[in-house]
């Protein structure tokens, strides 16, 4: 079996959530923060708003390189039709989880791939679903002081203590919950011609990030 080439990997994001994700894949791959407005549009529904921010994400760190190829990706939480953001504060994060005390929340994760060289541009939206239990307010709390989620949309960390608030999980990828749907990625980079399995590695060059 032949052993091809990877191209320059960058990734669009400075998140160390999918950083250490992307890093489950492959390590070699350079981190660039996108200068982007990440501002949703007047009447934007959440499917559109993170599809055309991952978008945007991979073709702002594209159009800085040569050659490669460019990971973007974007994230919203979705409560009866409404788009939750991150908590930020203690406040924010135990009235949010009370909030969704026994429903549901869906995570909307936009992906997209662009090639550098061919300005090939590749969008998903991968769904999950989480289902929460009843909570008393203590365990909210107790929850919130432990773990301080307060840069997570809807308040807790699904790779950590925050497990014990679901009921259920609905969905292909729990990576997607996370930030960043791998089997998806994985996908993409195959219809790139990119196989993680098959490859050797050629090192992302120094980009100045400034």
């Amino acid at each position: 079996m032949s052993i091809s080439e990877l191209p320059a990997l960058y990734l669009a994001s400075t998140s160390v959530y999918r950083r250490q994700l992307l890093a489950k894949l492959t390590p070699h791959f350079t981190t660039i923060k996108p200068d982007v407005d990440e501002t949703a549009l007047p009447g934007e529904d959440a499917t559109t708003l993170v599809s055309r921010l991952a978008l945007t994400k991979a073709k702002a760190v594209a159009a800085t390189l040569s050659h490669g190829l460019v990971i973007g990706s974007d994230q919203v939480a979705v409560f009866k039709n409404q788009i939750i953001g991150k908590p930020h504060t203690r406040d924010n994060a135990i009235a949010q989880l009370s909030q969704f005390n026994g429903n549901s929340v869906t995570f909307l994760t936009g992906l997209a791939l662009v090639n550098v060289q061919s300005g090939q541009c590749q969008v998903i939206v991968e769904p999950f679903t989480v289902c929460f239990r009843q909570l008393t307010q203590l365990e909210i709390a107790i929850y919130v002081d432990r773990e301080q989620p307060f840069d997570c949309a809807g308040s807790f960390k699904s790779e950590g203590l925050g497990i014990s608030l679901f009921s259920a999980m609905q969905g292909n990828d729990p990576n997607s919950l996370i930030g960043l749907p791998l089997i998806k990625l994985l996908q993409l980079l195959n219809n790139e011609g990119v196989n993680l399995l098959t490859l050797k590695y050629e090192p992302a060059k120094p980009v100045n990030c400034q």
